[in-house]
């Protein structure tokens, strides 16, 4: 009895080898977690146009910010003037335009500024503990309990309106809040192999800080420096509506809001195109903050899988 030799199969019946995945790499994976995020992509859109709008508005405004029309005083939005006029005869187009441009550039001065500082400052404090860490930490605790908001008007009083000087006192006030935030990140960091690898081979503190620490908090950095920039609009805003800001000849969209808000009820287009350029601001910010949250947190669902 001959035993029958079993064929491999063939045609249809064979199995088609697996072809091994293709590895994502880091910043696509983010990039994909982000874009399925339809409101933080939203926001993308919504910023990209303040920033042309803030940019372009200027070239193409048919008046300067600065220059008035006596013959059109407090009129609305007609075919000369697209956002209407203020009581003196500005153009509110272009001020608002340049208001935006203004705030923007506060709120990115003080967002760096304030993440450089608070990430150099928390990571160095966690790292090096002991007394450099005690200290730190009180300076930190002092002015979390210090009412910030009133040093600032009053730097801010004597700044005669520069946004340079504002944006320099916004700093002061604001880096310790987040850098108390990665300084408790940045403790269990410390005690990671790679960090006891570089100090025994010698590398030096700061260098530690520079090179291991601050890129594996990254994403919380990300984090803040886009909220950063809603709380520094807000805060300039609130300035600026109170007195303590920018001030004329220099325009923002705070001294915008400020000035509309007296005459809400005569000429109510002085109040609401500011007010809409900021609201639009500030939700688009928070949108792609959020949407950066998810991204960058593997332990979030809301961006689906990869």
């Amino acid at each position: 009895m001959t035993s029958a030799t079993v064929q491999p199969p063939t045609g249809a019946e064979a199995p088609t080898p697996r072809t091994p995945r293709k590895r994502i790499g880091t910043f696509r994976l983010y990039y994909r977690r982000f874009v399925r995020n339809r409101p933080a992509v939203a926001g993308v859109f919504i910023f990209v146009l303040l920033v042309l709008f803030a940019l372009v508005g200027p070239l193409i405004a048919q008046f300067s910010f600065s220059e008035l029309d006596f013959l059109a005083l407090g009129t609305p939005p007609d075919a000369t003037h697209w956002f209407g006029t203020a009581a003196d005869g500005g153009d509110l187009f272009a001020q608002t335009a340049v208001g935006l441009q203004r705030s923007l550039m506060i709120a990115l001065t003080v967002s760096i500024g304030t993440t450089v500082i608070s990430a150099v400052v928390g990571t160095a404090a966690a790292y090096f503990g002991g007394m450099t860490e005690r200290i730190t930490l009180l300076v930190i605790h002092f002015l979390m309990v210090v009412p910030t908001f009133l040093i600032l008007a009053l730097m801010s009083s004597n700044a005669g309106g520069d946004w340079r000087v504002i944006s320099v006192a916004m700093i002061f006030i604001s880096w310790f809040f987040p850098a108390r935030v990665i300084w408790t990140m940045a403790l269990s960091l410390r005690e990671r192999e790679y960090v006891h690898a570089a100090r025994y081979m010698g590398v030096p503190g700061m260098k530690i800080v520079l090179r291991h620490l601050l890129p594996n908090i990254g994403s919380l950095l990300v984090i803040n420096f886009t909220l950063g920039v809603v709380g520094a609009v807000i805060t300039e805003t609130g300035l600026s509506f109170i007195g303590f800001g920018v001030k004329i000849p220099d325009v923002s969209l705070g001294s915008l809001i400020g000035i509309g808000a007296n005459s809400i009820y005569s000429a109510p287009w002085t109040f609401y195109f500011p007010a809409l350029a900021l609201t639009l601001l500030t939700v688009s910010m928070a949108l792609v903050a959020d949407g950066l949250r998810d991204a960058l947190d593997p332990t979030s669902a809301a961006g689906g899988r990869a």
